[in-house]
């Protein structure tokens, strides 16, 4: 079969290196992909975002099954563009995708569900938001409304912090997201990526991961769109994940039907988690990302099969084939990130990184000049390995990120921390 996968990250370079090892897969396009996608499959110029051109361009090339990689498409409805086109698509229609696209109806959708989350309130003036953070104090989370490339949250520690990032968004730091803003309770705990498929009715635990979302080690700094991550995420224990399905993810997806907008694709649902007691930080309607390139190196070639039964409502019959083994990304990112950075420098040494089931580095901001890869982004690089534990998945990563030079770049050096301190 041909597929089409939309977009130009670490996240699709994983899908696309996960897809290409199946059997079923006869030709792989990415559209725009990147340089590292490149070396793997077809990279094609299109705007991802544009319904009528993706729909074009898969009847140009016979395209039997797209896989939506980021959000932006999705919640500018191309998965219902394709589906009205009768081609087969992975990924939550536009309606269905405001889970992410506005944090205001998730609110919403978890008050119907009762699936536990954080107090919040939902201002649309900055003044009556000003007022709500005097009145509840710090520390406190403010978030943009809308979709903001995983930036568009501030944990203000001070409520100076939490006034000024009220300022901000308001006055279009963010852009649009930040025309309506949410504002919520500090939740304590430890976080967790978990990721569910759901064909409308179905839904399929696809496994865990925790990500790295500060700069720097420590988890110190600002929020970044995330430094590294691994999988499986020890705080996800059975009793934890079962909480998690019937009081969170389960109750949702029947809103969501009740409400008229079934869910079809993937979906990421952040938790924190204290006390055994999982709640609801937000919902993402795609795979994370680092977190994508830790699942996709350990299941493999199956994810194509997943992601089909997915999108034709066939999840029923579907199963996951879970090694007992772990894995490690690693994120290099451009000096100066999550800040300015320069563009264009020259990457070397990735030649002498080997790239099989067990190890891989997956190209986020990637380009090509005059034979060399070089920097294009601020997040560059996701150097993933794969291991029998989570200290051999981290050894082995390290040691991947130190055959790689590039001065103008860096990352944590203590990835995983949390769960390796807890051994």
């Amino acid at each position: 079969m041909n597929i089409l996968i939309l977009g130009s990250g670490g996240r699709e370079h994983s899908l696309a290196w996960a897809v290409m090892q199946n059997p079923k897969c006869d030709k792989l396009i990415v559209a725009p992909g990147n340089a590292g996608i490149a070396e793997i499959a077809d990279c094609a110029s299109l705007d991802i975002e544009d319904g009528g051109a993706v729909v074009g361009f898969a009847e140009e090339n016979a395209i039997d099954f797209v896989i939506v990689g980021p959000e932006a498409p999705l919640a500018a409805g191309v998965s219902d563009r394709l589906r009205d086109a009768g081609i087969s698509v992975f990924g939550p229609s536009g309606a269905a995708a405001r889970l992410e696209a506005s944090k205001a109806f998730t609110k919403q959708i978890c008050d119907a569900a009762g699936a536990p989350t954080a107090a919040y309130g939902h201002f649309t003036d900055a003044d009556a938001a000003k007022a709500y953070v005097t009145a509840q104090g710090a520390p406190i989370v403010i978030k943009a409304d809308g979709l903001a490339a995983g930036k568009g949250v501030i944990i203000a520690e001070t409520e100076a912090l939490a006034l000024a990032a009220v300022d901000d968004m308001f006055s279009g730091a963010f852009g649009d997201a930040g025309a309506e803003v949410v504002i919520e309770e500090f939740m304590t705990g430890e976080e967790a990526s978990f990721f569910v498929l759901c064909d409308g009715e179905t839904v399929l635990p696809i496994g865990t991961a925790q990500d790295h979302k500060r700069v720097g080690e420590g988890d110190t700094g600002p929020n970044t769109g995330g430094m590294g991550a691994y999988s499986p995420a020890p705080v996800m224990t059975e009793a934890v994940t079962r909480k998690a399905l019937d009081e969170i993810v389960r109750p949702t997806m029947a809103e969501m039907v009740r409400q008229g907008t079934p869910y079809q694709g993937v979906l990421f649902v952040g938790l924190m988690i204290q006390d055994g007691q999982p709640r609801l930080v937000e919902y993402n309607v795609r795979f994370g990302d680092p977190e994508c390139q830790v699942l996709m190196m350990r299941l493999g070639a199956q994810v194509l099969d997943l992601l089909q039964a997915c999108a034709e409502g066939r999840l029923a019959e579907a199963q996951v084939n879970w090694a007992a083994d772990h894995a490690m990304t690693v994120v290099l990112a451009a000096n100066g990130y999550p800040g300015s950075y320069e563009k264009g420098s020259a990457i070397h040494g990735l030649e002498d990184v080997p790239e099989d089931s067990s190890h891989m580095v997956f190209h986020a901001g990637t380009g090509r000049a005059a034979g060399k890869f070089t920097a294009q982004g601020g997040r560059v690089l996701a150097v993933t390995a794969r291991a029998g534990t989570l200290q051999d998945a981290r050894d082995t990563a390290y040691q991947m990120v130190d055959q790689i030079d590039w001065p103008e770049g860096f990352c944590r050096r203590d990835i995983g921390w949390r769960a390796l301190q807890s051994d």
